[in-house]
Parts: structure tokens; sequence; C-alpha cells
């Protein structure tokens, strides 16, 4: 952690709200803030259930997260 704004400190969110700006901000045109937060809901659901990752070998972070044998699940 080097400090206050430095993006290496937290560099994957600075990654992902680049692609969220241009996949979907960008794209669109939004009406009002209820809009934008429908959107963003559908997106992020798309983002992590729908879309391949290439740093995930073309997985979804949904299938690496529920079929990791690591994650102790709770019957």
């Amino acid at each position: 952690m080097d400090g206050k704004g430095c993006y290496y400190d937290n560099i994957f969110i600075e990654r992902l709200w680049r692609t969220v700006k241009y996949e979907l901000l960008y794209t669109r045109e939004f009406n009002n803030l209820k809009e934008i937060k429908q959107n963003l809901s559908t997106w992020f659901e798309w983002y992590h259930q729908e879309r391949f990752h290439q740093s995930l070998d073309s997985l979804t972070p949904h299938e690496i997260y529920y079929n990791d044998p690591r994650i102790d699940r709770v019957a």
C-alpha cells in the first residue's frame, strides 16, 4: 500500500471500473439515476455469470467461485 491515490493499491478494481465505463456507461444514454442503477445491476450480473474472462482461462468468475473445491459449503 503506497498511499492515497496510488492505482497499484487497487489495480484490479481500477481495471473493473474501466471495463464498466467502456462496455456500459460510455455506450448508452441514460435518462435518470434509477436507469443507471438498473443497468449496472444487470451488467454486473452478466459480467460475473456469463462473460468469459481471459485471465480465468475463458471461464466466468461465477464458474471459478462455485466450482472451487477449497470453498466449504454449508448445507
